[in-house]
């Protein structure tokens, strides 16, 4: 797992959303609940293309989002 850097992540959004990403895994997911969408990262890249997204189920999105809040 590359971990993406917290000024980049201060600067980066959701492409749809435009709402904050978190990180978990090799993935970053936008923070809005309603969408629950997650973009890979692939050799240290953000890949925030809306056709490379993924919608998750509501009990991932909120494992990662508690996740999120402990760190």
């Amino acid at each position: 797992m590359t971990k993406v850097d917290n000024i980049w992540l201060e600067k980066l959004a959701c492409p749809r959303t435009r709402c904050k990403l978190v990180q978990s895994g090799d993935w970053l997911y936008a923070t809005d609940p309603d969408s629950r969408f997650r973009y890979p990262i692939r050799d240290g890249i953000p890949i925030l293309l809306i056709d490379e997204s993924e919608e998750v189920s509501q009990e991932d999105f909120e494992k990662v989002m508690q996740q999120a809040d402990q760190t």
